[in-house]
């Protein structure tokens, strides 16, 4: 078995090197990729477009995102995955010649296991549920399938496998993850999406719900961390090995820890939770100005340039409770503010200046 996922391995590094070297022209494209692919992003962008666009999409895109990180956190911690960049340096694969040099970039070390890919995952699930919104709303009600429709199909899935090939061709050229991994990823986070496509209550769940699922992925996750300290399995040998292998110290990051992303996607979802079971959503998004494009483009507008700026606060990442805890509660405000705080606000100043105006 060893000797297997080492020759897995070595395929992967050689196919890491091949990359570097024939498109090294093309770092900063798959840099980018790798950033655009984060999770921050379906959240702090992709999340109030599609919310007040379409509410039922918009409340899919981020349970999509949540379970499906939260089972990839669950499914790293079984796998053990290693990451090229320091497996390249423990391997005794190499006993007899000399390790094969591998490029690092700012992306690169990451510090939870590797497999399967989160980027991957993530996005495959994330553009899975936009594909089919598109194409569920271009059928209609009636599901017709015309000439435009198929045409649309092929448009929107060929660009979805093409959002996917650059993913995972990014987290390999960047050395974060071997070929293996990325292609599980895709397969995970699709069939998550799937899964969802058949889940009606996340619809219409109470507050109660949320917080139930909330304290349950909370709780699952930590029982399980500690079972395995108990049978002496320590989960956070990769940050060692991130740390110890990484080209540069500054390069390694709290928040690509497994904790990390735990905490800010329950923030997320607890976040959600309030704000659809809220007075200031019932009253907006729910009253007569809910169905209006002029209320539903300020909202949009108002939330990307309000999450904008406060994406820009990071906690401190010097104290590790402090940051997980201020994480979470940045994370909470996300939907807060998308789903209650700003449609509220936008539907108080559209009212005042119908008043005015009549």
């Amino acid at each position: 078995m060893e000797a297997s996922m080492n020759h897995l391995h070595d395929t992967g590094i050689q196919a890491t090197r091949w990359l570097q070297e024939h498109f090294q022209g093309s770092q900063d494209w798959f840099l980018f990729i790798s950033f655009a692919a984060d999770l921050r992003n379906a959240f702090f962008i992709l999340f109030p477009i599609w919310f007040h666009f379409s509410e039922s999409v918009g409340i899919r895109l981020i349970w999509v995102a949540v379970i499906g990180d939260w089972l990839n956190l669950v499914f790293k911690w079984i796998l053990f995955g290693e990451r090229p960049y320091w497996w390249v340096h423990e391997t005794d694969y190499y006993s007899n010649t000399s390790a094969p040099e591998i490029q690092q970039f700012p992306l690169t070390c990451e510090t939870g296991p590797g497999s399967p890919s989160g980027h991957a995952m993530g996005a495959a699930g994330v553009y899975y549920v936009m594909v089919t919104a598109l194409l569920s709303a271009a059928a209609g009600k009636k599901q017709s399938r015309t000439l435009k429709y198929w045409v649309l199909w092929t448009v929107l899935w060929t660009g979805f496998w093409a959002v996917q090939v650059c993913v995972c061709l990014s987290r390999v050229f960047i050395a974060a993850h071997f070929p293996h991994q990325v292609i599980a990823g895709v397969i995970s986070g699709m069939a998550v999406a799937k899964t969802f496509q058949h889940v009606h209550c996340i619809y219409h769940a109470s507050l109660r719900r949320y917080l139930g699922v909330t304290f349950f992925l909370f709780s699952f996750a930590l029982g399980f961390y500690l079972l395995l300290r108990v049978l002496g399995v320590d989960l956070l040998w990769t940050l060692e090995r991130a740390q110890r292998w990484c080209a540069h110290p500054e390069w390694v990051h709290i928040d690509t820890t497994p904790f990390a992303s735990l905490l800010r996607n329950l923030g997320i979802l607890f976040g959600l939770g309030l704000a659809h079971n809220s007075h200031m959503y019932l009253e907006s998004c729910r009253g007569k100005q809910g169905q209006q494009l002029p209320f539903r483009l300020g909202c949009i507008a108002a939330s990307l340039l309000v999450l904008h700026l406060f994406d820009a606060f990071k906690p401190p990442s010097h104290m590790e409770l402090l940051f997980y805890i201020l994480s979470f509660c940045k994370s909470a405000a996300v939907p807060l503010a998308t789903v209650g705080l700003i449609p509220y606000c936008v539907s108080q100043l559209l009212a005042t200046q119908d008043k005015k105006a009549a």
